[in-house]
């Protein structure tokens, strides 16, 4: 932790005034440097009440931000928001008058002593970060989810939960992280790293699923022996990492084998299983135990990971299969919106690349009407076709990657594609299509930009769509 007189006076440009850039704004206020806000949008673009609380805090907000007025003459640091791409011109300029570039989980990680647990991975983060949370809660260890979660009811960037005060010393900040907040780190050092899979995914930020991979990899970047690395054996791209190079111990999850090494947690018939360090297997909790919430073998692996995490950090068996038993789900995760004359109407809008989609229909046990599409990311979306094949009973299509989309699925042999204008529509159209017994799901595979804010708005949406409609159809 970087002693707090240290940021007395610093001269700080934030660049980005979401809601990361926000929280690091307000906490280097709060310690006492100069901050300055930089965002490319309009003043009128950006919400009234980020630009109250920056005038609030007396913070100067630059918008629009260009190189020439986003830096102090003396500019010490810059902290960067994670939706801000590398290659952004405000960061160029950065690079070239030799300022230090940090992403707000850098700024984190040095504000605070308390143990961080860092989650990564394409799909799965957000519901092994709050397994993870909830299993050290249900042994007595404090801990405190936040980071890029999504989940409505939490919100907490890692720098607000660096800064909370009055936490108990054994507290442990469990943070998800994505690869745009990896980007900028420079001796982020999680006393666990978690990384769920890596699928190709933001190939509109990164050159190659290769680049993208090396980003995730970052976590591991500056971690020691005294550290852990937990990875899932099962998943193809993160056998190609040099782990061999990793510092920190390995330790594997595989919901197919028991893996090598000396801690790992695996599957064997329906019951999940955990050895440490020179000890034998310890069961934990069967398969039949898992919650509707936790479906499919992604939910396996999300457990598992979260299952040798929260044990290496002293939670007991019988606390992480209660805290599976009682999981509630992830607001826009398979979050179940309504069910009406025999049709379950579900919201998976954080749904935002084709392996999780892919993963979702396998998961299903019940014909499914789809909504999808959104923003491109550059995505091949044939690997989605044969899921749809043995699982879609339709597809209806919205947003910009739609003509795309159905332009793929027809060639693949997939021919049950309708298209809506709107979100509302497409729940129209699906409901009309639905039969008892059937699935309505939004699971768009794309990201939400087209259209909406983030998919938290596309999913209130669909939510709000799915309740209008069955009011009208009241008698």
């Amino acid at each position: 932790m970087e002693p707090v007189g240290s940021w007395k006076g610093k001269r700080v440009t934030v660049v980005g005034a979401g809601r990361s850039g926000l929280a690091a704004a307000e906490a280097l206020h709060q310690l006492g440097a100069a901050v300055l806000v930089a965002d490319q949008k309009p003043l009128e673009q950006l919400p009234a009440t980020t630009v109250a609380k920056l005038r609030e805090m007396g913070v100067f907000l630059c918008a629009p931000a260009t190189p020439k007025n986003a830096f102090y003459p003396d500019t010490q640091l810059v902290v960067t928001s994670p939706g801000v791409p590398k290659g952004n011109p405000l960061l160029q300029s950065a690079l070239q008058k030799g300022i230090p570039i940090w992403s707000e989980i850098e700024l984190a990680y040095r504000l605070t002593n308390l143990p961080i647990v860092a989650i990564t991975g394409t799909n799965g983060k957000t519901t092994t970060t709050l397994l993870i949370a909830d299993m050290l809660q249900q042994s007595d260890i404090p801990a405190i989810p936040c980071g890029n979660i999504s989940a409505d009811e939490i919100k907490k960037t890692l720098v607000e939960a660096a800064m909370q005060q009055n936490v108990p010393p054994n507290t442990t900040l469990v943070a998800e992280v994505s690869s745009f907040q990896l980007e900028w780190t420079q001796s982020f050092r999680p006393k666990i790293g978690v990384l769920t899979n890596i699928t190709a995914d933001h190939l509109d930020r990164y050159a190659s699923i290769e680049e993208y991979a090396q980003t995730k990899a970052r976590l591991f970047a500056y971690q020691t022996p005294e550290d852990f690395a937990v990875l899932n054996a099962d998943d193809p791209i993160t056998q190609t990492l040099k782990t061999a190079d990793f510092q920190a111990q390995l330790c594997w999850f595989s919901a197919q084998e028991e893996p090598k090494g000396s801690i790992a947690a695996w599957r064997k018939g329906d019951r999940l299983f955990y050895r440490s360090s020179g000890a034998t297997a310890t069961p934990l909790l069967p398969i039949t135990d898992f919650p509707t919430s936790l479906p499919g073998v992604h939910s396996v692996e999300n457990v598992l990971a979260a299952a040798i995490t929260a044990l290496l950090l002293g939670a007991i068996p019988e606390a992480i299969a209660e805290a599976v038993r009682r999981f509630k789900g992830v607001p826009h995760r398979m979050e179940i919106v309504a069910e009406s004359e025999g049709v379950l109407y579900i919201n998976n809008s954080m749904c935002t690349n084709i392996a999780a989609a892919t993963r979702v229909l396998e998961a299903l046990s019940r014909p499914a009407i789809v909504i999808a599409g959104g923003a491109e990311k550059n995505l091949d979306f044939a690997p989605l076709t044969p899921a749809l094949v043995r699982h879609a009973k339709a597809l209806v299509l919205i947003g910009e990657a739609a003509d795309r989309m159905e332009q793929t699925f027809r060639r693949g042999g997939f021919q049950a594609i309708h298209r809506a204008a709107s979100l509302e529509e497409a729940v129209h159209t699906a409901h009309a299509l639905a039969s008892p017994g059937d699935i309505v799901i939004l699971s768009p595979a794309c990201a939400s930009f087209d259209m909406f804010a983030n998919f938290e708005a596309r999913g209130a949406a669909f939510r709000s769509a799915v309740k209008a409609l069955l009011k009208e159809q009241e008698p």
